[in-house]
């Protein structure tokens, strides 16, 4: 053996990726170091340090039948032996016909159409264009679009620009396109939300309005009101606004209905998808649409199409692991388990609630998060120090700030649950 590949094999994974690789999100001048993941399996990641850690939020929501799940892993085994890639302009495969037909299934009423692209915050990108194309087809001037305050869409420039959240942004912000935006509902404040959609419409030209249904999930888990929120999407639809919601945290099963929109008696005209879709096996993203939307593309005119295109869209091993996925998602197993867990999380709700150091306290299915009440200053980069008091105790947590959430897999068993509760309980003792 060489002397480079000893000394390559007797260094750590986490040594290596110090010489090489920029991780996301991460400033690494003060990051701690990077812990090598070596395998999976249902809610369990295990490091190279010999340890398992019990993934409290699903890798980022997208592992919500578990990691390596073996339905998901042989459909796409049996995919990938028959065919693994083509081009999707100008072809078409199985995988992502027999997708289609699923996802029209489940999707809120109205869906017809689909765009495929490669992860969420394309997908955003795409909702975007179709509302502010749709309008320029129809020779509307329209070129504003309408977010929330505090939304995260994704990374690309048209997400950036309807994102709220600057420390994400601030470096880009002269390159956005317009955008206005209105505070989310939260019950108390519904008619001066309304006034204010109603006065930004009455001063600029908007063309779509986009938004996180329910729950925010970058804007740590905040949760906005049903009823407030039906209202905006009704004044927005008297409008001619299009309303593109944003399901790639919300989508598959997490709010316990199939999509956040189900909530709602006003349903969107474009629905962006990405996260669970593909059960985390793979990374694809995929835009819907009500039919109203396509036919304003739909010309002799070959301007008025929807140009865009990835090189991957509808990669028929990602198509086939989002099918199995869907299948996972309608059986009465994961059924079953979503209002195991949901119930669950009521009642560690109900055995923390009270505690002076919880505040703010939100459930949505799933998902559940609140505040821890702490004087931030005492503690500095209190983010560091929760996610390192979790690691020490098994747990993969991601608090955003002060606030601790759990959205772990659907598959996630009783006792596993226990350890990441009991590992809170201990947070609100130490902290």
């Amino acid at each position: 053996m060489s002397d480079f590949k000893q000394n390559i094999k007797e260094q750590n994974l986490s040594e290596r990726d110090k010489k090489h690789l920029w991780h996301p999100l991460t400033q690494h001048k003060i990051a701690p170091e990077m812990l090598a993941i070596t395998k999976a399996k249902g809610s369990i990641l295990y490091g190279e340090d010999g340890k398992g850690y019990i993934d409290g939020i699903a890798s980022w929501y997208t592992c919500m039948y578990g990691h390596c799940n073996e339905y998901i892993t042989s459909k796409v085994s049996e995919q990938m032996h028959n065919l693994d890639q083509v081009v999707f302009s100008g072809f078409t495969h199985k995988p992502a016909v027999e997708l289609s037909e699923a996802l029209i299934k489940i999707l809120p009423s109205g869906q017809q159409k689909m765009f495929f692209n490669d992860n969420g915050s394309t997908a955003t990108e795409i909702g975007i264009k179709m509302a502010l194309q749709y309008h320029h087809n129809l020779g509307n001037d329209r070129k504003v679009m309408l977010a929330f305050e505090e939304g995260f869409h994704g990374d690309t420039f048209g997400a950036m620009s309807v994102s709220g959240l600057s420390v994400y942004n601030g470096a880009f912000e002269d390159h956005f396109i317009a955008v206005v935006r209105i505070p989310t509902p939260n019950g108390e404040n519904n008619a001066e939300v309304i006034r204010k959609l109603k006065k930004l419409i009455s001063e600029y030209k908007i063309a779509g309005f986009i938004y996180e249904p329910l729950v925010q999930g970058a804007a740590a888990m905040k949760m906005h009101d049903a009823e407030g929120l039906e209202r905006i999407l009704q004044i927005c639809k008297e409008n001619e606004i299009i309303c593109v919601a944003d399901e790639v945290m919300t989508g598959f099963g997490k709010t316990g209905k199939y999509f956040a929109s189900d909530y709602l008696e006003t349903k969107p005209d474009v629905i962006c998808m990405s996260k669970a879709l593909t059960a985390g096996l793979l990374p694809m993203g995929l835009t819907s649409c009500t039919q109203q939307i396509y036919d304003a593309f739909y010309s002799d005119d070959i301007a008025k199409g929807l140009f865009h295109g990835h090189t991957y869209s509808a990669n028929p091993l990602a198509c086939a692991a989002a099918l199995a996925g869907v299948e996972l998602l309608l059986s009465e197993e994961i059924q079953e388990n979503i209002k195991r867990v949901t119930k669950s999380h009521q009642d560690f709700h109900n055995r923390i609630k009270d505690h002076p150091k919880v505040i703010n306290t939100r459930q949505l299915g799933i998902i559940y998060a609140f505040d821890l009440n702490v004087e931030m200053e005492r503690y500095g980069n209190i983010r560091n120090q929760l996610f390192k008091h979790f690691m020490d105790r098994g747990i993969f947590l991601r608090p955003l700030g002060n606030t601790i959430y759990i959205l772990a897999p659907f598959i996630i068993k009783d006792e596993e649950l226990k350890k990441v509760y009991k590992s809170i309980e201990a947070t609100l003792e130490i902290f």
